[in-house]
């Protein structure tokens, strides 16, 4: 009985002190410093070895400019523990009173410290860093490596340089740690991506960092610089000269593709299709390998498929039997079979031979993964031919045969979009509803703007007449039927002029006449989303593409820049933020971004 007494006594003290905790925190983040100063002076006395405690009732006395107070209890903590740390606490109590001297001889006395005892140095460092005194944490890693040699600091010293705007010595440093020591090359290049990719304007960074690779490739020739100079190049997008560094690495060592495969990858995420055709072709002249040359063979046939038009259709069929026949009908080969099913659907309208080429492909001995790329094709190919039902029944076996999985994600999207394009709203609306917090960006985007538009014209039109008609046009795109879905979107612009589906049907409208490249028709459409909608949530579209068009299409670069600047400007929260920033700087003509 006694001990369960003390158990409860105990259980009831450590209740009443989390909940003292969270007053005190509560307090402090209210800007309540004479209540929270109680409050820590009560938890300090119950913890005196509490640091945190003890840091939070200094600040509240500075925050309440009782420094006599915060120097008492400091300069008899330092008297007890002989800890560096409190130096610079005193160091910072005289800072905050304007008494820069007895500031500056505490902070000395602190960096002092390290040289007698360097593990003192975390702990001085850290707190010089938290109080944006960052020569002075700099001058205290250099102490510490001065008195020990086997300390390194680099990383720590990189990075201040670069805070305190001296990025050459930063560069210098980081890359010299990278080469010494790679396997701190991750940690480094990760922090150099931040610095490369920040809201500010750094070109002058981006430039000084690839003029420093491109001396270290030049003086030394170890692959090591290739590789750091190959990176570089992917983080500006940049992969034709990505690709010229690793050939370069490849021929003096041939073991392995698996870099420029990488290569080829990313090039691809990033539609930057010519640059990944030149690095698959690559492949497929180097490799025995039999998965790679069929992956490299599906991606470029895709490429083909994706840019080609109606004259080519006889020679990409031809070219997907002739692989298929090489490479014969196996698991191997699932790609070419769903992309050579794919091409027969949605490009020759031959849905049968379709759906019996992937009914084989089932018959196989294939993994879950495999199973459900033939089974979402399978699905895509019911939901063209309008048997919405069986193409539900495909995509939530999907969902749940790979739950929580990317490509279960994926499937619930097409699932939800199936329901819009049937009509049935009400519960498309509760999927894209849930699909907005997935963790695929694209997929978020995509359920994202479908949940805007169902959600926008229910409430602008409850019978939901013009989003019936909206969805037919959506559902016409997916069968690439483009001449009747451009009738009507044309159709609902008449019937429902100046209403809330206006806006979303001219972008509609723009996107595939850019898909026609009838670019003038195209822009006909994105400006009236500028003239007349300028305060709805697709303006930012219609400027990013009309930027877009007369940039990359009409090669017409003073035009571009104004749209470009637009969005930079006025709509910082759109996706195409860092795009745009990135189109105008080059337009602006900043130079190595």
């Amino acid at each position: 009985m006694k001990n369960i007494f003390i158990y409860i006594v105990l259980l009831w003290s450590g209740f009443a002190f989390a909940q003292n905790e969270q007053l005190a925190q509560y307090y402090y983040d209210k800007g309540d410093f004479e209540k929270a100063k109680i409050s820590y002076e009560e938890l300090l006395k119950a913890s005196p070895s509490n640091t945190q405690y003890f840091l939070r009732t200094v600040d509240c006395y500075q925050q309440l400019q009782q420094f006599d107070l915060a120097q008492k209890i400091i300069q008899e903590r330092y008297n007890r523990y002989k800890q560096g740390v409190f130096l610079v606490e005193l160091g910072y109590n005289f800072q905050l009173q304007k008494n820069e001297s007895k500031a500056k001889d505490y902070y000395e006395q602190a960096i002092e410290k390290i040289k007698t005892s360097p593990n003192d140095v975390y702990g001085i460092a850290n707190s010089f860093e938290k109080k944006v005194l960052l020569e002075y944490a700099l001058k205290s890693y250099q102490a510490a490596m001065q008195i020990q040699p086997n300390y390194n600091f680099n990383f720590q010293i990189g990075m201040l340089y670069g805070q305190l705007g001296k990025t050459d010595q930063m560069i210098e440093l980081l890359l010299t740690e990278s080469y010494k020591n790679p396997q701190n090359a991750n940690l480094i290049q990760t922090q150099l991506s931040r610095f490369m990719n920040g809201e500010t304007d750094n070109t002058a960074f981006k430039d000084a960092m690839r003029k420093a690779l491109i001396l270290r490739t030049q003086k030394d020739q170890d692959v090591f610089w290739n590789h750091y100079l190959s990176w570089f190049y992917v983080q500006q997008k940049e992969f034709g000269k990505a690709f010229i560094q690793e050939k370069a690495i490849y021929k003096r060592e041939p073991e392995s593709l698996s870099s420029i495969v990488n290569l080829s990858q990313f090039a691809l995420n990033e539609d930057d299709t010519e640059t990944a055709e030149e690095i698959l072709n690559f492949i497929l002249l180097n490799t025995k390998d039999l998965d790679l040359l069929v992956q490299t063979n599906s991606y470029l046939m895709q490429i083909k498929i994706d840019r080609a038009q109606e004259k080519d259709y006889p020679i990409i069929s031809a070219e997907l039997q002739q692989l298929l026949t090489t490479y014969e009908i196996t698991p191997f080969t699932l790609s070419l079979q769903i992309i050579q099913a794919h091409f027969l659907a949605f490009n020759l309208k031959k849905t049968e031979e379709a759906k019996t080429i992937i009914k084989k492909a089932l018959e196989l001995n294939l993994n879950d993964y495999q199973k459900a790329d033939a089974k979402m094709e399978l699905a895509d190919i019911l939901l063209l031919e309008e048997k919405f039902n069986q193409a539900l029944i495909y995509y939530s076996q999907i969902q749940l045969d790979l739950k929580n999985d990317v490509m279960a994600h994926e499937a619930s999207l097409k699932a939800a979009k199936t329901s819009y394009y049937k009509g049935d709203f009400e519960w498309a609306l509760k999927q894209f509803k849930e699909l907005k917090a997935a963790n695929t960006q694209l997929i978020a985007n995509d359920a994202l703007e479908y949940f805007l538009l169902i959600n926008d014209n229910t409430v602008a039109d409850s019978t939901q007449t013009a989003l019936k008609q909206f969805a037919k046009g959506d559902f016409l795109i997916y069968q690439n039927k483009k001449p009747e879905a451009i009738a009507q979107f044309q159709s609902i612009l008449k019937t429902f002029k100046g209403q809330e589906i206006e806006a979303v049907t001219l972008l509609r409208l723009g996107k595939i006449y850019e898909s026609q490249k009838d670019f003038n028709s195209a822009l006909s459409q994105y400006q009236q989303i500028i003239d007349n909608h300028g305060d709805g949530i697709y303006v930012d579209e219609a400027l990013f593409f009309s930027a877009e068009i007369y940039n990359d299409e009409l090669k017409d670069t003073e035009k571009a820049k104004p749209l470009y600047e637009k969005v930079i400007f006025n709509h910082q929260d759109s996706i195409y933020f860092v795009d745009a920033r990135k189109k105008y700087r080059e337009l602006r003509g900043d130079k190595n971004l």
